[in-house]
């Protein structure tokens, strides 16, 4: 088993996680990552003092696969608490979950975003929710989630006002075109648990991962070429033969020297600004709900315990729409828009990540991975969360299932 050449591409969540089953069964496979460091998509950064997550990301405690892959304690997860300032038009209101945090009561029944009526179809969505396995969700009737909230009879105001901002900073998109199921699945975790961050940023959960592994090599700033049956070209020249192959990203490389189709993606901008002092107290997410805005929320990561704080307050702002500004105007933009709507000023503009591929835009939505779609050939196997759902949950289950796959046929 130790002599089984084993070779993982991409040492993003679904290539660490596979990794990680390997080992246990035994083997010692070897990644291979574009890249200067492990994480995929979820990384951060140390600038000027401060940890900079490349894009605001969360993870949400109650994912299965989260819950088997990672030592909450260890990671020292930080809560954000279950609930959003909303900014609209100069004013702003405070909404929540008051079953799990009593002070959000009042001040979400008097916001004027959510009426009785909507509070208690919210209440019946958690109950109907909690009821279903997260098989039966992604397998249920499959329609926009903007379409499945009308449906749930919900009102146009809290749909505008609270639904499309709080979900576009997730999905990534602003019309909530996303299919229902992943509505379902993200709500569901939401109520189920909380949204968190490592104390050490969510860069820390790959490196979780990575110090997980004991028999497993990792060589980075490799690039891949082309992959075929049995081998492997990395762009430096170098040939490796392999009894298995697990191709644990997006190829952006040809496989049997064709060319691989490319998904679409989401793409974002998340903006760091220095600021004096919070306008939001408590670690709250903040929405900007007009549709004119070019911002969509707004977070201050230092708001909760940092490893890296910095010297002063760290200041988040996220967006989702299509521009074409660059950077100096987007910064100028930006700006205005958090004096204009969210009273935010004396702020230093620090740093901007551009991330074109942000989330996969994925027309249907698949809760488990399966061999049939996720095969190159005979001993060629494929994960990631672009196969399945946008999540680091699906990223795990993804690397894990191929994984076993790959042990119970290729390696057996």
């Amino acid at each position: 088993m130790m002599e089984k050449k084993i070779y993982i591409i991409g040492a993003g969540f679904a290539g660490l996680s596979a990794a990680i089953t390997l080992e246990k069964a035994g083997y010692s496979p070897v990644i291979f990552e574009a890249s200067s460091k492990a994480g995929g998509r979820i990384k951060t950064d140390i600038f000027k003092g401060y940890q900079l997550d490349h894009g605001f990301q969360v993870l949400l405690d109650a994912y299965p696969k989260a819950l088997e892959f990672f030592n909450y304690d260890a990671l020292e997860l930080q809560k954000i608490l279950p609930g959003a300032v909303l900014f609209h038009q100069g004013r702003s209101v405070t909404i929540g979950d008051a079953s799990r945090y009593p002070r959000f009561l009042f001040s979400t029944i008097f916001s004027g975003i959510a009426g009785f009526n909507d509070v208690y179809r919210l209440l019946l969505l958690y109950r109907d929710l909690q009821k279903m396995t997260d098989e039966e969700i992604f397998s249920s009737e499959e329609i926009s989630t903007y379409t499945f909230l009308k449906n749930r009879k919900f009102s146009e105001g809290l749909i505008a006002k609270f639904f499309k901002p709080f979900f576009t900073g997730i999905f990534l998109e602003p019309d909530l075109k996303t299919s229902s199921r992943m509505f379902q699945f993200v709500f569901k975790m939401f109520a189920k648990g909380y949204a968190v961050i490592p104390k050490g940023g969510m860069g820390a959960l790959a490196d979780h991962l990575v110090n997980s592994l004991q028999q497993t090599k990792i060589h980075y700033n490799c690039p891949v070429e082309n992959v075929s049956q049995g081998k492997i070209w990395l762009q430096s020249g170098k040939q490796y033969k392999a009894d298995a192959i697990l191709i644990a990203t997006e190829p952006n490389f040809s496989i049997d020297s064709k060319e691989t189709a490319h998904k679409e993606w989401h793409s974002c901008d998340t903006l760091y600004f220095e600021a004096d002092s919070r306008k939001i107290k408590r670690p709250l997410i903040g929405l900007v709900s007009d549709p004119n805005a070019m911002c969509n929320n707004i977070f201050y990561p230092t708001s909760l315990g940092c490893k890296n704080k910095g010297e002063k307050e760290l200041l988040s702002v996220t967006i989702v729409k299509d521009h074409n500004l660059q950077e100096e105007m987007l910064v100028r933009k930006v700006v205005e828009e958090l004096k204009a709507y969210c009273n935010i000023d004396n702020i230093q503009f620090l740093k901007r990540y551009r991330i074109k591929r942000a989330l996969p835009s994925l027309e249907t939505l698949k809760g488990q991975w399966t061999e049939k779609d996720a095969t190159g050939g005979n001993n060629i196997y494929m994960a990631g969360d672009h196969l399945l759902y946008g999540s680091s949950n699906a990223a795990l289950l993804s690397g894990e299932s191929a994984a076993k796959a790959m042990i119970a046929t290729v390696l057996k």
